[in-house]
Formats: C-alpha cells, sequence, structure tokens
C-alpha cells in the first residue's frame, strides 16, 4: 500500500494525462498520509489485543513512553466519499497488568492515600473553644461578611488551641481538627492569610467599629483596667516598631499594645496599638476617645495618671478614675496621707485615710499595709548594708512610705470599696501573663502596618476566647487542680476517629481524660 502512494504521487501527470479525476488523486495523497503516520506510532503488542474486552472497542496507547493502554468504546460509524469511517467513542476502561478493568470498577475508584482527607482530628479543644465563644460570631457578622467572620473566628480559636502557631500552618492544623468539620470550607492557605491579615489592616474602621459595638455595651457601674504591653516587632517597614524605654537596652524593636478589661465580664472589651516609642500617658487620651469609652470607672496604674486625659474625663461625666499617684506627690504633704487614721475593715493590719482634695473635684485614700511595709524596709536595710550607705535621718524618713499606696478617684466611696476594685487591678496582669507567654503573643511575625494591625485584631480575639476559656474551667473547678496549660493539652488527646461507617468516635482515653470532659459538659 506504501509502494503504491509513492508510485501514484511520482507519477500524477501520467494520470492526469490518462484523464484519472482530480479527487482520485486526493484521496490516494489521504491515504499516503495516513500510511506515513501510522509508521509513527508504535504497534500494541498481540498480547495487549488479546486481552478479553467489551465487544465493539479498539485499544489505544498513550503515555510519555507509549506504554499504557486504554479501551475506546466504538459508537457508530460515518460515511464519506464512499466508505464507512468508524466513530470513536469515550474511553470505557484499561489494560493493566493483562488484565482489563472498567471505569466503574471498585479497584479503579480507590483514591490513593495522599488524596485522602485526616481520618483522626482533634476534637475536645476545639469543640470547648467553639461552646464558650459562639456569641463572638454575631458581634463579628455587625461589621464582617460572613466569608470574613468565620476566617477570623478560625485563626483566633486555632491561635489559642495550638500556641505559637504560625500563619502558614493555620491551614493544615485546621485540616486536621475538628474545626473543619463544624466550620467547612475556610480558605486558610498561607496566601490567603497573609492577604487576609493585610486586608483587615486596611479596613481599619471596621475593626474600630467592632471595639465601639462592645464598649457600647458596658454599664455605669462597671470598672474597666486599662493598661498596656510591649511587643517584640524588628521590622524596618512598619512605622509602629521602635525603640521603647525598655527595649533599647536589649536592642529589639518593639510596639505598644493596650487593653482595656471589663472587671465584671472579666474579658478584654478593646485595645489599640501604638508606636513601641510612645508612652502610656501620651496614647492614653487617644485610646478613650477612639474606642468612645464614655462610662464606667476606669482602673490604671501608674503609666494612666488622670491628667493625662482630664478633659476627656470633663467632657463625659459618667466616666471616672482610679489610679495610683507618686508617692513624692504634692499631694502627701498637703494631705497628711502617710497619718493613716483608721483601720480598713475586712483586712488585717491594713490602716488608711480618705481625704478631699483642695481644689480639684477628687479624692484621695492612702492605705498602708504593715506586712508589706516590713518586707519593703528590709530590702531597703539589706540595699543599704550591701552600698554601705545607711542614714538614720533618711530611714526615718522612709519609713512612712514603707507598705503604702496612694489612689486619687473621682469617686466618693468608703475606702473597703475603693480598696477591692484596685485589688482586683491585677487580674489584668494574668491576663497580660496568658496573652504573651501561654498563647505565644510575646512577638508580631508580620511587616507591614496593615498587617500588624490585622494581626493584632485576630490576637485580641484569642484574648477574649483565652479569658472565656478561663473563666469556663474556673466555674467547673478545673483550675483548683491543674494549670490552664495542663488542661488545654489534655483536652487536645480527645481526639475522634472517622471509621468505615463515616461517624466520628471518640478515642480511648484515661479516666483522668474523660472527668475532664464531663467537668465541661463535652461528653
Amino acid at each position: 500500500m506504501a509502494y503504491l502512494s509513492c508510485f501514484l504521487l511520482k507519477n500524477v501527470d501520467k494520470f492526469i494525462k490518462k484523464s484519472l479525476t482530480y479527487s482520485l488523486i486526493c484521496d490516494n495523497i489521504r491515504l499516503y498520509n495516513f500510511v506515513v503516520q501510522r509508521r509513527k506510532i508504535m504497534p500494541i503488542p498481540q498480547e495487549i489485543l488479546n486481552v478479553k474486552r467489551p465487544k465493539n472497542t479498539i485499544v489505544i496507547v498513550y503515555g510519555k513512553n507509549k506504554d499504557r493502554y486504554a479501551v475506546r468504546q466504538r459508537i457508530g460509524c460515518r460515511y464519506d466519499n464512499g466508505r464507512n469511517l468508524p466513530i470513536n467513542g469515550p474511553i470505557i476502561g484499561h489494560i493493566v497488568d493483562g488484565k482489563y478493568i472498567p471505569k466503574e470498577s471498585k479497584e479503579s475508584t480507590i483514591s490513593a492515600v495522599s488524596n485522602t482527607t485526616p481520618q483522626i482530628k482533634d476534637w475536645a479543644n476545639v469543640v470547648c473553644c467553639d461552646n464558650v465563644f459562639k456569641d463572638v460570631i454575631d458581634e463579628l457578622t455587625a461589621v464582617y461578611n460572613p466569608k470574613d467572620v468565620f476566617k477570623l473566628y478560625c485563626i483566633a480559636i486555632l491561635r489559642v488551641c495550638y500556641p505559637g502557631i504560625k500563619d502558614y500552618e493555620l491551614k493544615e492544623r485546621y485540616e486536621d481538627s475538628f474545626l473543619s468539620e463544624l466550620y467547612p470550607d475556610v480558605a486558610l492557605s498561607k496566601n490567603t492569610v497573609s492577604k487576609f491579615l493585610s486586608d483587615l489592616g486596611k479596613a481599619y474602621s471596621r475593626i474600630v467599629s467592632f471595639m465601639q459595638n462592645r464598649v457600647s455595651e458596658l454599664e455605669k457601674n462597671h470598672n474597666i483596667v486599662v493598661d498596656g504591653t510591649l511587643k517584640t516587632n524588628n521590622s524596618r517597614v512598619n512605622s509602629l516598631s521602635d525603640f521603647s524605654r525598655k527595649s533599647r537596652v536589649k536592642g529589639n524593636k518593639e510596639i505598644s499594645v493596650i487593653y482595656a478589661y471589663d472587671l465584671e465580664k472579666m474579658e478584654p472589651i478593646c485595645s489599640k496599638c501604638y508606636s513601641g516609642n510612645m508612652l502610656d500617658l501620651t496614647a492614653y487620651q487617644d485610646f478613650l476617645k477612639e474606642n468612645k469609652i464614655k462610662k464606667g470607672v476606669i482602673v490604671a496604674d501608674k503609666g494612666f495618671p488622670s491628667s493625662a486625659a482630664c478633659e476627656y474625663f470633663a467632657e463625659n461625666p459618667e466616666l471616672t478614675y482610679l489610679n495610683p499617684i507618686k508617692r513624692n506627690s504634692k499631694y502627701v504633704q498637703t494631705h497628711n496621707l502617710y497619718e493613716h487614721n483608721e483601720l480598713l475593715e475586712g483586712y488585717d493590719a491594713i490602716t488608711f485615710r480618705k481625704e478631699k482634695c483642695v481644689g480639684a473635684n477628687k479624692w484621695l485614700y492612702s492605705f498602708r499595709d504593715c506586712y508589706k511595709a516590713m518586707l519593703e524596709e528590709k530590702d531597703w536595710l539589706e540595699r543599704c548594708n550591701k552600698k554601705k550607705s545607711y542614714s538614720l535621718e533618711e530611714h526615718n524618713r522612709k519609713k512612712k512610705s514603707f507598705g503604702t499606696i496612694i489612689l486619687e478617684s473621682g469617686l466618693d466611696l468608703p475606702a473597703k470599696k475603693i480598696y477591692d476594685i484596685y485589688k482586683r487591678r491585677w487580674e489584668i496582669e494574668i491576663v497580660m501573663k496568658y496573652y504573651k507567654s501561654t498563647c505565644g503573643f510575646d512577638e508580631t511575625r508580620v511587616h507591614s502596618d496593615y498587617s500588624v494591625i490585622g494581626s493584632e485584631f485576630c490576637d485580641f480575639l484569642s484574648s477574649i476566647l483565652t479569658c472565656k476559656l478561663i473563666n469556663r474551667f474556673d466555674e467547673s473547678n478545673l483550675l483548683d487542680e491543674r494549670p490552664y496549660k495542663k488542661i488545654m493539652n489534655d483536652l487536645k488527646r480527645a481526639q475522634k476517629i472517622k471509621l468505615q461507617d463515616k461517624t466520628w468516635t471518640l478515642r480511648q482515653l484515661t479516666k483522668g481524660n474523660m472527668d475532664i470532659l464531663e467537668k465541661l459538659g463535652l461528653l
């Protein structure tokens, strides 16, 4: 046949002269091209062609090395220039190891293990977080669309369940935990999260709206603790990173984060990022003004004096303050605040003095704890002994101030009430401890201003969740038996397994772990 095609091509003129039609020449050219292309195709081995397969099928070869064989169905024929040509249909199977395997068979539909989703997932830690944190979804929905809400929600939970988790690890942890079953199809890939944090910072007004909505729920009699913390941030590209008074010695740049904590709800209500070199007193009024804190009692430390926000307090009469002043303040001498004249009811060995501040609408409260005074005096004497600098005159002058704390406030309340309120201020120190050490939020891992703001917002949501968990553990008396970190590790052990019947089953646990789940109402 090949010889005939070549012969016809070489003798086209003779055939034309003999009145052969043009169509016959074209047919022979097509025949020649068909033969040439067939020569390029590797012949299919006879043993492959002999494999039993459905009728009206052909075997085709494919693959890079032309060593794989598929079975294609013939679905009809067509008439072309007096000939019937077959019409090939879809591939209905393959020939593997000398055996025909149809596409719909069980053998061909078993997926590779690399395509299998995790069938052992962390359960109790995620479900416990979801149980106490669900109300935040409604708060987020007020300012974000549903896709953004569930991204924020899942990131916050994952940062609490897996302290120190990096952004590029979120997707894997999400898929390995029951969070992917509770809230499926949440996009948390590395690039998605990176862009999402930046977009969060760009939409800064929504973060402010979220904070203001939380603040608006405060009651007039609520006590609000305000405090700041520093976080390492050595980025060269954002304006928030700078040397603070403390970090300059260490050589690390930082950012400043100010928090407001509701002592009644026992959870944070708002926060804001500032440059690392900005003093707390400089940011104080701006923080109150932006978050619209207009009622309640601000309980702060010496870094937030009332004088730094006196204009704002004057504009908002339902907002007042309670904070300590320095021992060398002029009020100490003018109001004899070291001359304590009463015992504090309900406390052992604590005396106090209450005075109305002359020329200002505030009250001064001075307290002296005899036990703390003894410890302070002991420490002072030991330092003097090391420096060989003891002075009787200096000792007598210092004695009066040992163990004392002086508070100024716009509240005219019994001294015991004032002392009780200020004593609870240390709760925010515990929150900051969990925020920085337990949850691993002592360092920012993003660079641009937008990303820092967005990431800090996610950390704020995580701090809310952490406080809710602490409250839940405390209600269940679990914190009396073990620390917070141990409880979270025990919850992580409670995993669920997906078996062949497609149901999730709790893995076998120790009696101690089962007791924790029962106390938390997870069983």
